[in-house]
């Protein structure tokens, strides 16, 4: 085993039982999670992740092979050993009326207070740490029910901090949250990890994981598993295939996936910056796809500025209007392209 690797799956097949029979969802998996890391575990919904997940945590028995945790199987580490081996940090909403921040992130010093739960200065130390860490001392005697979900969130990770483990899984930690909120929290997982804990965390928010994470954990519908660098699945197309759909597309040129918009007319404009981005995504929305302005365009759209941008719309040579205001813009521009259909329709014939 390497030095600093915590987490090991060898040849590891996940699954249950159900009615006598055994139910395969992950197979021949392998992969190492190592000090300091942030890995992302990415796959289409019923590809196991979850059954992964509570299969390291030792929730559920493996299949086959074997889940190592600082070089033990998971099935020989006892519940309390495994506490302060690693720390989770679960989606569903925890009860915490009547309860302050700072004692719930105490809870997670539980493992080591014994069996009346008294802190000493030693845990009431890590608790004030944990809580600097995650950016929420200031709101130590807030009521927790009184939180937003990001605030929420970093509670729960404080206290996962609190239990003073070296890896801590999380199961989808930015779901539900705006998309600040979700950065926020994200960023500060890659700060912890940056600080030497080890972090495993499943994940929808695929572009926010291919930009943070070290390495990703990629499992396939039909059970395999792969793991690499973002970068490398990138190149070896591993994550198009999992995620490129009919109406989602990988853009190759920002390394981001994006809708995949039905083009029923086309048009052309003359412009950059800016302006033309979101004058093509307006109009991409609309079914209307934008094309660089040649000689021969009856139609076509000039940003005429930059900063505050004016958009006159041409015909046949003639200038028809100009706007500065999208909405204004493109209601017109579809109002145009759609007499020009009717226009280029052949008459009917009786």
């Amino acid at each position: 085993m390497m030095k600093g690797e915590l987490l090991q799956l060898n040849n590891l097949s996940t699954g249950y039982v159900n009615a006598g029979e055994t139910k395969l969802v992950g197979q021949h998996m392998s992969g190492v999670l190592r000090q300091g890391e942030l890995v992302c575990l990415l796959g289409a919904n019923g590809a196991g992740k979850s059954t992964l997940m509570r299969s390291i945590c030792g929730f559920l028995p493996v299949i086959q092979g074997e889940i190592l945790i600082n070089n033990v199987r998971v099935r020989n580490i006892s519940d309390k050993v495994m506490a302060r081996q690693l720390a989770v940090v679960l989606t569903d909403k925890v009860e915490t009326e009547n309860i302050t921040v700072e004692e719930l992130v105490a809870y997670g010093r539980s493992p080591y207070t014994g069996f009346l739960g008294r802190l000493n200065n030693e845990d009431r130390r890590i608790v004030k740490q944990s809580l600097k860490q995650c950016g929420v001392f200031d709101k130590a005697d807030r009521q927790v029910h009184s939180l937003s979900d990001g605030e929420r969130q970093k509670v729960m990770i404080a206290k996962a901090l609190a239990q003073d483990t070296s890896f801590i899984m999380l199961d989808e930690p930015t779901a539900f949250l705006d998309l600040p909120t979700r950065v926020d929290v994200m960023q500060l997982l890659r700060q912890l990890a940056s600080t030497g804990k080890t972090i495993l965390m499943s994940t929808h928010d695929l572009d926010l994981a291919l930009q943070l994470a070290d390495k990703i954990w990629l499992m396939h519908a039909d059970g395999s598993f792969e793991t690499g660098t973002p970068e490398d699945l990138l190149i070896k197309n591993s994550i198009q295939r999992i995620f490129n759909k009919e109406k989602v597309v990988f853009n190759a040129k920002t390394g981001l996936f994006q809708v995949n918009h039905q083009y029923t007319q086309t048009l052309a404009v003359k412009g950059h910056g800016f302006a033309y981005v979101l004058l093509r995504r307006a109009l991409s929305r609309n079914g209307v796809k934008t094309v660089n302005l040649t000689s021969n365009a009856d139609v076509y759209v000039y940003i005429e500025k930059e900063e505050k941008p004016t958009f006159s719309i041409y015909a046949y040579g003639e200038k028809l209007n100009a706007y500065t205001q999208m909405e204004q813009l493109i209601d017109a521009i579809l109002l145009l392209l759609s007499q020009q259909t009717v226009v280029s329709q052949p008459a009917a014939t009786t």
